[in-house]
């Protein structure tokens, strides 16, 4: 399918946007997908960073005269022109597009209805802020946020379980469940957005320096008004290295015990990687974040007149019950939210009739222990266990190792066909001459008929085994799925399904 990206950066409207479209765009090429990111030519565009990632632009047309941006809050002016007009302009040069996503404070459902109508095309709207779209899929990552915040739209996938990240996030997540902190001297990344505007780098360098025993890093990228300035203070001071850019933030971030910056994208970031942070919020837009991360227990909240006065004391909180943060991040994000987005939109462009052709069994591998851990732990997953204890990462870890290795049981990964994302597990573990089966799904694919077709599948490919499966009573969705693929009820906890041969 054809996609066309509707988002820009710029000093006032920062980098976020994009990257996390980047994100977005990444995964759909990797499924064939065309990708066209839409931008205005502004101040502080990430032109340079969107073609090295392979991405064809479209630039549209500067107004001539433009509205002028008043405060960061403004966010009607940062098309810099109205949105009737914004529109007008995109719809004159997209010819075709299957699915047209806008990721824009300044666009919404006036912009979106004259692009559907325009084009006939699918529409997907990012937004952190409740507001009004015409769009058949609404995305919102925001810690806490729910669909119902969004009454107006039929389908919303809401909270930080669809927060668009890059894989190695994924990939570096299993390092983070063993996390220790550096020793001594803590290692504390300072990284307050690509743009910084109000120079926050530079007042926590100030405040921190020579007040608390740290080895700091400084991430601040060129784009930055101030960069010179900072870069100038990092190379005066031993214990402070600058950083323009880092290809592998996973990477950087699993470095660091803390980090102290922005609650924008780079929140989830952080919380996937299990890293403490104080956040210094630099606009209006990030206050909520601010208050919903401080509240969840992951992250202290200084505000931008506090840091001289109210950074070294939250500092100190932190490292002093670093373990409880750490905990705290992991339980947030898990890192797989771009897999479930991608997922959801491919569905809406190219929905499958026969739930037969949507899945197969894949499988598992050592790739797979990370995200088998995250379900397993989840509160809907331990909720009827037959061992409600949720495992800590080692023992885990040893499990998975011990169940790869045997040579008596068969180990699936349930996977999507038409995006390659796994979305469930299930086990059929020897028991004398016959075989126990476990079966459980991404909480968040729940409803989509997934285990019903996983035991098809299992039908199929072990027609000549015994297998059993062992439910609580109180599991009524499991027993009934058990009962519907032709299950023969033993007990009242307890099936069979015998050989199909």
């Amino acid at each position: 399918m054809r996609v066309v990206i509707r988002a820009d950066a710029s000093v006032w409207i920062g980098s976020g946007h994009i990257m996390r479209c980047l994100v977005l765009a990444d995964a759909l090429k990797s499924l064939g997908h065309e990708v066209i990111f839409a931008c205005l030519p502004l101040e502080g565009n990430l032109f340079s960073i969107i073609e090295q990632r392979g991405f064809p632009i479209l630039q549209l047309s500067l107004p001539e005269n433009p509205i002028a941006i008043q405060h960061d809050a403004d966010y009607s002016a940062w098309l810099q022109r109205p949105q009737e007009q914004d529109a007008a302009d995109f719809i004159s040069n997209i010819n075709h597009a299957d699915l047209v996503v806008t990721d824009h404070y300044a666009i919404d459902h006036i912009w979106q209805d004259k692009v559907r109508e325009a084009l006939q095309c699918k529409l997907v709207a990012l937004d952190d802020l409740r507001r009004i779209h015409s769009a058949d899929l609404v995305i919102d990552q925001t810690l806490g946020r729910k669909s119902n915040d969004y009454p107006t739209c039929e389908r919303v996938l809401a909270g930080t379980s669809y927060a668009l990240l890059s894989p190695q996030f994924v990939k570096y997540r299993n390092r983070a469940f063993c996390r220790k902190m550096s020793g001594n001297i803590p290692r504390i990344l300072i990284s307050m957005g690509g743009v910084d505007l109000p120079n926050a780098t530079s007042q926590v360098i100030n405040a921190v320096v020579g007040t608390y025993r740290a080895n700091f890093t400084v991430l601040l990228s060129p784009r930055s008004p101030h960069y010179q300035q900072v870069k100038t203070m990092c190379e005066q001071i031993p214990n402070v290295t600058h950083l323009d850019f880092s290809n592998n933030m996973a990477e950087l971030m699993l470095d660091h015990d803390c980090a102290i910056g922005a609650p924008g994208t780079t929140s989830w970031e952080r919380a996937c990687l299990g890293l403490p942070n104080i956040v210094i919020p630099l606009a209006e837009n990030q206050r909520e974040t601010s208050i919903q991360l401080e509240a969840a227990g992951a992250a202290l909240v200084v505000q931008l007149n506090e840091i001289d006065s109210g950074l070294v004391d939250k500092l100190t909180l932190i490292t002093t019950s670093w373990p409880q943060y750490v905990d705290a991040n992991l339980r947030i994000c898990d890192g797989l939210g771009a897999n479930r987005v991608v997922s959801e939109m491919v569905n809406l462009c190219h929905p499958l009739q026969k739930i037969e052709n949507q899945y197969k069994l894949v499988p598992a591998s050592i790739d797979d222990i990370s995200i088998v851990y995250e379900w397993q732990r989840h509160p809907n997953t331990r909720r009827f266990a037959l061992n409600p204890n949720v495992p800590s990462w080692e023992e885990h870890l040893a499990w998975m190792n011990a169940k790869l290795k045997s040579h008596n049981d068969f180990f699936y990964m349930i996977c999507e066909i038409s995006t390659g994302s796994k979305v469930g597990v299930v086990r059929l573990d020897k028991s004398g001459q016959d075989y126990v089966i476990s079966i459980f799904i991404d909480p968040f694919r729940y409803g989509k008929g997934i285990a019903t077709e996983a035991l098809r599948l299992v039908d199929t490919r072990h027609s000549d085994l015994v297998i059993k499966a062992t439910v609580l009573k109180d599991n009524q969705a499991s027993q009934k799925l058990f009962l519907n693929a032709k299950y023969r009820r033993l007990t009242s906890e307890t099936f069979i399904r015998e050989p199909r041969n």
